[in-house]
């Protein structure tokens, strides 16, 4: 052994022992360190840090043998918890990251793709019960594609969020029969088509496509871009080789190592993860998808079809219709094309070939660009200067690339975004990650274009998760928008339950030819965790606002004179709803804004056939159903008991208390619960956050008329239980030249208090009164 590198053993004054190679007076080489703790790390050495191969185990009984750099676990190694969990996989800086398989103390086992610790991304949970699910993971749950499959060989195939089923999917039952339709939150939720066992059922991938269905594109990109699944398992890990300068600190790693949780899903019955199944063919998992599972008998588009036209709510039966054999494919994708606008997911994919295509996708380059450059900088104040003219960032973007940018396949463009500080700081502020924030907007997948439901000849996009929407602006609305800007930071800062439209960046495309398009990102009102069942657009003036009734559906904006309910709140929600409500108005009034509206969504409890009529006087809490459109109960329609709305004292850790892409704030509290903060506990769908605006109980009562004069000597109203959804909308227009010649001309033709066009003080006085009536006190 040479000078430089010899072999002793050290007693540090802290108790620590080394025992190996030094060089210098640096571990390195081979060694043993035992902490006094009792801890002890046996293998390769370099410059004091443990890199290289060895083993390490704590007093607890856990250990680990693989891979160490830098100080840290990283590379390829085998954990095992003093509990019996183990892992066997990819590590980067002591946190599970790459491929690897892990086995719970409770039998279950994982294997798959992991990424900070969690699973995600492709891989295969089985639980020690026997059911198994192979697919997409995000967070550590079930998210995107993929297939359940339950012991008693039911199975589920298609998407899922937050470990529930979630959009469009295929259930297929153990004895042969078959259900095509969408789920919301783990139940079934809209309309589909049950084959029983037994029928033939149509070729699935013409079935696909006739339902038109942004989900059901994904679903076939997936069938033929899937990993193959039965081999994973025999892959090799990877090894990732890098070197890390940081020192490791063991005295807080693998505190817990808790299992993957999911919670019972009830599918058809009380179908619960609990059972023993065998291994998911490669056939059943995304190679083919359910075009090719056995045990069901496939059709081609000319075969006879028996089909059950089913619609659902929450779960629960609304109706049912037999369409039997002669019904022709070609009708059939008619009708599902009409379902598609009723869906959960409105709006039409952009991809490649659409005529918004090119402009999607500089718009997602640019933001990706503008973000990646902002977010390292150190978190700061805004100054004034942060929203003056020089406050931007402009960068041209050949297709070819340059020092700066990437090569990319859209056009030529220049990219001009406004303010990035300030929109960085309330991005921070409404508490949204830059990485989520850019993984929403230029993932992989395509924005989604919506139908404008406006006057101003806007396009909207929908980011694919829907949290964000992005809309294009005038030249004026741009202005308005930079001018209100300070005001607006500091008014949303001071009022964090504040009802205004959440901004989260402002930009600007400039095409070849000098096209110009401005586009401002919002969050998302209507990203909520139940179906909006109605949706309202309120301004408070009366000329013009009502909406042609044809073609209405789940997803039309209707307005002021479409409203046929009063909607009742726990007191003292009113008061806080108004309270804010009055601070937003008095904002937008001294910013001369006008035209603003509170979008009102409404999420019903239950079928139509649950209508309960009530004298005005003796009103209880009821479940009833949607809208204006009802029908009768008709023979044979499942009956289901009322169920009402139910207040729990607030759980933070049952519910999500991440603040969304449109509502930040606190919990409201409830007299009724001690005055305690309070979660919406709502039957087959778990716990929801009350926050002023999103997720609040009312009760909905719409007064009937008299069908002959006399014949009822009370009125009488129909009660719905519903769960309210609100924001105030559209605040980019001033009260400018335009507008004063507006309102000038209309109240040549109208009563000049019933056109939108009115002077600022006049419009938000005249807003607050009618929300009062929509919202009255009770008496």
């Amino acid at each position: 052994m040479t000078d430089s590198q010899r072999f002793s053993e050290t007693v540090f004054s802290n108790g620590d022992i080394y025992e190996g190679s030094y060089k210098g007076q640096l571990p390195h080489g081979t060694g043993k360190y035992i902490w006094f703790d009792g801890c002890i790390y046996e293998g390769e050495w370099e410059e004091s840090k443990m890199s290289g191969r060895g083993k390490i185990s704590w007093p607890s009984g856990a250990s680990y043998n693989g891979d160490f750099s830098g100080g840290y676990i990283h590379g390829s190694g085998t954990y095992i918890a003093a509990d019996g969990a183990s892992y066997m996989g990819d590590w980067r800086m002591n946190i599970q990251h790459g491929l690897g398989k892990k086995t719970y103390n409770n039998s279950d086992v994982y294997e798959g793709s992991w990424k900070e610790g969690v699973p995600e991304g492709i891989g295969r949970y089985l639980w020690s019960s026997g059911n198994t699910y192979v697919g997409s993971w995000k967070s550590g749950k079930m998210c995107g594609r993929g297939i359940l499959k339950w012991v008693n060989g039911d199975l589920f195939d298609g998407f899922w969020v937050d470990g529930l089923e979630q959009g469009f999917g295929i259930y297929r039952f153990a004895d042969g029969g078959y259900y095509f339709g969408t789920w919301s939150r783990g139940l079934k939720d809209g309309k589909g088509s049950f084959f029983p066992s037994g029928s033939k059922i149509p070729n699935v991938a013409s079935w696909l496509t006739s339902f038109n269905h942004a989900d059901c594109k994904s679903y076939f990109h997936d069938c033929s871009a899937s990993m193959d699944l039965e081999d994973f398992s025999a892959q090799k890990l990877r090894k990732v080789k890098s070197s890390l300068s940081e020192k490791w600190s063991v005295i807080d790693l693998f505190k817990s190592t808790g299992r993957i949780s999911h919670r019972s899903t009830s599918l058809d019955g009380d179908l619960r993860l609990g059972a023993n199944v065998g291994e998911i063919s490669r056939k059943d998992v995304l190679g083919k998808g359910l075009c090719a599972l056995e045990g069901g008998t496939i059709g081609t588009d000319d075969d006879d079809v028996t089909v059950y036209d089913r619609e659902y709510i929450q779960g629960m039966l609304k109706s049912e219709s037999i369409r039997s054999n002669q019904t022709s494919l070609k009708n059939n994708r008619k009708r599902h094309k009409r379902q598609t606008k009723e869906g959960n997911r409105p709006g039409e994919t952009v991809i490649k070939g659409h005529r918004s295509y090119y402009l999607m996708l500089s718009l997602q380059l640019g933001i990706r660009y503008t973000v990646g450059k902002i977010t390292p900088v150190p978190m700061r104040e805004v100054r004034s200067s942060d929203f003056g003219p020089r406050a931007r960032i402009r960068m041209y973007f050949p297709r070819e690339g340059s020092q700066f940018t990437p090569p990319h396949y859209s056009i030529d463009f220049y990219w001009k975004d406004y303010c990035p500080m300030v929109f960085r700081n309330l991005r921070e502020m409404f508490k949204i990650d830059a990485a989520d924030y850019m993984i929403s907007i230029c993932g992989g997948d395509g924005l989604r274009e919506l139908s404008s439901p406006g006057k101003s000849g806007s396009i909207f996009y929908l980011s694919q998760d829907e949290r964000f929407v992005i809309k294009t602006l005038r030249k004026s609305e741009v202005k308005a928008l930079l001018k209100m800007l300070p005001n607006y930071y500091n008014h949303v800062g001071m009022h964090e339950n504040t009802l205004i439209t959440k901004f989260f960046g402002l930009h600007r495309i400039t095409l070849r030819g000098g096209r110009k398009v401005r586009f401002v990102v919002m969050g998302n009102m209507f990203r909520t965790e139940l179906r909006i069942h109605r949706r309202y657009d309120l301004k408070g003036s009366l000329q013009g606002r009502f909406t042609k009734k044809r073609a209405i559906d789940e997803n039309t904006t209707l307005k002021d004179l479409d409203l046929a309910y009063v909607f009742q709140l726990e007191p003292s929600w009113r008061e806080s709803l108004f309270k804010q409500i009055s601070l937003d108005c008095k904002f937008l009034e001294s910013q001369c804004i006008i035209d603003y509206s509170l979008l009102l969504g409404l999420h019903f409890r239950a079928p139509e056939h649950l209508i309960v009529l009530e004298p005005q006087d003796t009103i209880p809490y009821h479940v009833t159903a949607p809208p204006d459109d009802v029908n009768v109960c008709h023979e044979g329609e499942l009956p289901i008991p009322p169920r009402g709305l139910l207040l729990v004292a607030h759980e933070p850790n049952a519910v999500s208390t991440t603040p969304g892409s449109h509502i930040r704030g606190s919990t409201l509290r409830a007299p009724a619960v001690g005055d305690e903060e309070v979660d919406l506990l709502l039957p087959g769908m778990g716990r929801l956050r009350v926050q002023l605006g999103v997720n609040m109980p009312a009760r909905a009562n719409r007064k009937l008329q008299h069908d002959a004069e006399g014949s009822l000597e009370m009125d009488l109203f129909e009660v719905y239980d519903v769960v309210l959804y609100l924001g105030i909308i559209d605040i980019l227009q001033e009260y400018n030249l335009k507008k004063k010649l507006e309102h000038a001309y209309k109240s040549l033709q109208f009563d000049p208090l019933s056109i939108s066009a009115v002077e600022p003080k006049l419009y938000s006085e005249r807003f607050l009164n009618f929300l009062k009536k929509v919202f009255p006190e009770q008496t």
